[in-house]
């Protein structure tokens, strides 16, 4: 693979058009992958991305009035130590926040080149041409920023943060959060059962390994198979599920790994020390992202978990 300083001033500038015209399609297809959920966003970058095809086309006429029709086929990716840029597709879900930073980021890479080309290019034609390239892209990110300012006003804006915390919490938060309560609060009796029956700390993990798995997977499940998420707006099933079997897990593996200690009370107040842990993770949870007041969050997960964790002693004991 050759790098930068091995390229011809005709294969630099053949590398731009490739690189142009890559950016163009990434910018028209953020903003067709934004155009539902984020539309303000989605149109300035549709806007860019008609800029990019007009460089594009200019380098094009100045490529052929100095070297002709043929133009060599140069990707970034073939050249060292290029920015490879990832497509579209690869990174769904797209953050609203990443894609922003992104497109600053191509702009900037952009001017950069352009910059680097011109300093060891020895044809004066040539030299000014890369030198007018990098002033269109430093404009180009100026003009980039003015209309955002014009299309992606502040309440718009401050719209789609909001609709994109929405969706945050409804395909994550929501799904994890009955996860974590059922692993940790349902898990509690069998474990604690098992514990106070036998009085053997590996029996009593064994316990509450099966139930935490179990209930993950079943959990999962449950989520997954709940709704396909496109009236309710809770994203694809498959993430759901995901993110509901493993916190079940984690809800339920919590207090179970304290098991391992071989012996049996210090396991179990380690245990109760976890459990308290869990419950209160829960309750700031609800407060954080479900608007809960704090007194009531913390009230209803550890009465819900008290009561669970006497029937297991209970039963165990007896």
């Amino acid at each position: 693979m050759r790098g930068f300083n091995d390229l011809s001033e005709r294969e630099l500038l053949a590398l731009a058009i490739g690189s142009e015209e890559e950016d163009g399609r990434i910018y028209a297809d953020y903003a067709l992958a934004l155009r539902e959920d984020y539309p303000s966003s989605a149109k300035v970058f549709e806007a860019m991305a008609a800029e990019e095809n007009d460089h594009r086309r200019r380098l094009l006429d100045m490529y052929v009035a100095k070297y002709g029709e043929h133009i060599p086929l140069i990707r970034r990716q073939d050249v060292k130590g290029s920015i490879v840029r990832p497509p579209v597709w690869h990174i769904r879900p797209l953050p609203i926040e990443r894609v922003r930073n992104a497109a600053e980021e191509m702009e900037a890479d952009a001017a950069r080149f352009y910059r680097l080309a011109a300093e060891r290019s020895t044809d004066a034609g040539v030299r000014k041409l890369l030198g007018d390239l990098a002033a269109i892209e430093d404009q180009h990110q100026l003009d980039a920023a003015r209309l955002e300012s014009k299309l992606l006003t502040d309440a718009a804006r401050n719209k789609e943060d909001e609709d994109e915390r929405r969706r945050f919490i409804l395909q994550i938060i929501q799904p994890g959060l009955v996860g974590l309560m059922d692993g940790s609060v349902s898990t509690l009796a069998p474990v604690f059962a098992a514990a106070f029956a036998t009085h053997d700390s590996w029996n009593a993990f064994q316990v509450g390994l099966a139930a935490s798995l179990g209930a993950g997977i079943s959990m999962g499940f449950a989520e997954a198979l709940a709704d396909d998420g496109k009236l309710s707006g809770r994203g694809t099933p498959l993430l759901r599920g995901v993110v509901c079997g493993l916190m079940t897990v984690a809800g339920g593996i919590g207090h179970t790994l304290p098991y391992l200690i071989p012996s049996f009370y210090t396991a179990t107040v380690v245990a109760v020390i976890v459990v308290a842990l869990e419950l209160a993770i829960i309750a700031y949870i609800q407060y954080r992202f479900m608007e809960t007041p704090p007194l009531s969050a913390v009230a209803k997960v550890m009465l819900g978990g008290a009561l669970v964790l006497a029937v297991g002693i209970l039963i165990g004991s007896s």
